[in-house]
């Protein structure tokens, strides 16, 4: 799962720096950063929820 959250998220970082995708906060090429903050997030989540499940 965490492999699959990660293919996902780099994916959508490439795609944020090639053409923005225009969603909320996503408006410009240098937002890309804040997928990678999220990203972050959910595989803290992922590895957690693994750890104590």
């Amino acid at each position: 799962m965490t492999k699959f959250i990660a293919a996902f998220l780099i994916l959508a970082m490439a795609i944020q720096i090639i053409k923005p995708l225009g969603i909320f906060g996503l408006r410009r090429r240098m937002d890309f950063w804040k997928i990678s903050i999220a990203a972050f997030a959910i595989w803290t989540i992922a590895l957690l929820g693994r750890e104590f499940f």
